[in-house]
């Protein structure tokens, strides 16, 4: 169990859910150019300490063909897990809220009404965005778009066609009041902690730490908070293990600390509960509401349907879901990592081989990325999420570069083809 001082909360080890029950990669054309070199096993490990893990980034909504075409290559997945989710990025409906002067209104309940009268309302993030998917959310042909904030309309509805072609549609509602700064920024911290994640844990807590404690050096203007999920799998010493959301950075400093790897046995974990717990907590509906995953394996085949409605939940509650896939993620986890990440407007992040800790990692199954460290990475993400902006690295902090890579976005060869 955790030892950690009052008032920081742990819900302590759930050996069983007590939760009701529910419902090989190819990267494309690529070119490296700068190929790390071959790596010895066994090769002399570093101390853990901050800045040595090495990661790379894909956005799957900026690359909607590209992710078309990784998940009909995945299809076959569907034959081992049931309820294997499937998000459409090619026919999106991005609703942008913004003032009169062009500012986000960050936090504001986007309405869309179909033709037979059902509605779903999702909130825009901090950049003024809130994206619908027409195949997930079931939208109709014609609908309006409307948003209130406060309880209070703020823009009119506006009726739209949803398009079937490819690329999706962005549908501008400007404000009548003025946009507001975002003040608040719920972190948590969702990790696998089983035997499976031995070889780079140590590093793992390392970078968590300095990562936590330059965003809480960076934002003081923002009330932060930050808890943790640490899970592994059943029958292990715990399930799940919960520090609920702190103000005081050293005390759950202290809790990511305490933590080892072990258990697990099979490979896939408990991340289906690990989701329910995390996005079960008292996140506050005016905060930036960022959850990094951090983790090597799927839930078990059975459960990636309760995994996928954990997500949907996420998503209802404008939590971004940004997976840290470590060694050993393959096809299954990679998959829902990256439908996770597309569905809350996130990214998909990837340990890699560049910094020589820990066991090789797989390829991510994307066409374009840079390397870079973990922990600027992560940073630069959570940044983003609170400013709105994407932020790209500097030229000294690349590392390498994969494929084509333009802001986020790959570009295609000429004889690029997909089918949706």
């Amino acid at each position: 169990m955790l030892e950690s001082a009052s008032p920081v909360t742990v819900i302590g080890s759930d050996m069983t859910s007590g939760l009701p029950a529910s419902a090989p990669p190819v990267t494309g054309s690529t070119t490296d150019s700068r190929v790390p070199p071959p790596r010895p096993y066994p090769r002399p490990q570093p101390l853990p300490q901050s800045g040595i893990l090495t990661a790379g980034e894909h956005d799957d909504l900026l690359n909607p063909e590209l992710y078309a075409a990784y998940v009909n290559r995945s299809g076959d997945l569907g034959q081992e897990v049931r309820n294997l989710p499937r998000v459409d990025t090619t026919r999106v409906v991005t609703g942008i809220v913004a003032d009169r002067s062009g500012q986000p209104i960050p936090f504001a309940d986007v309405t869309v009404t179909c033709s037979d009268g059902n509605s779903i309302t999702m909130a825009t993030q901090a950049d003024g965005n809130v994206v619908f998917f027409p195949g997930l959310d079931r939208l109709s042909e014609r609908i309006t778009v409307s948003a209130r904030k406060a309880g209070q309309t703020i823009a009119d509805a506006r009726p739209v066609l949803v398009a079937n072609a490819a690329g999706g549609q962005q549908v501008g509602l400007t404000a009548t009041q003025a946009a507001t700064k975002v003040t608040k920024l719920d972190l948590m911290l969702v990790v696998d902690t089983t035997g499976s994640m031995g070889d780079e844990i140590s590093y793992l807590q390392s970078e968590l730490r300095s990562i936590i404690a330059s965003i809480t050096a960076k934002h003081r203007q923002l009330d932060i908070r930050i808890g943790f999920v640490f899970y592994r799998d059943l029958g292990d010493e715990y399930v799940t293990r919960t520090v609920v959301f702190d103000r005081d950075v050293g005390r759950v400093q202290g809790a990511l600390a305490r933590q080892n790897a072990n258990g697990g046995g099979d490979y896939p974990e408990a991340m289906d509960q690990a989701m329910i717990r995390a996005v079960g907590q008292d996140w506050r509906p005016d905060a930036v509401k960022s959850l990094l995953l951090v983790a090597d394996a799927p839930p078990h085949d059975q459960l990636f349907g309760r995994t996928w409605q954990a997500a949907e939940a996420a998503r209802a509650k404008r939590i971004h879901i940004t997976p840290v896939a470590a060694s050993g993620v393959a096809d299954k986890a990679e998959y829902a990592m990256r439908a996770m990440a597309a569905a809350t407007q996130s990214r998909y992040l990837f340990l890699t081989d560049d910094s020589g800790v820990g066991n090789p990692h797989a390829a991510p199954a994307v066409d374009c990325y840079l390397v870079t460290k973990l922990d600027a990475l992560v940073r630069r993400v959570i940044d983003t999420q609170i400013s709105g902006r994407r932020i790209e690295p500097e030229d000294q902090e690349i590392i390498r570069s994969v494929g084509k890579y333009d802001a986020g976005k790959c570009i295609l060869p000429a004889d690029f083809q997909w089918q949706n």
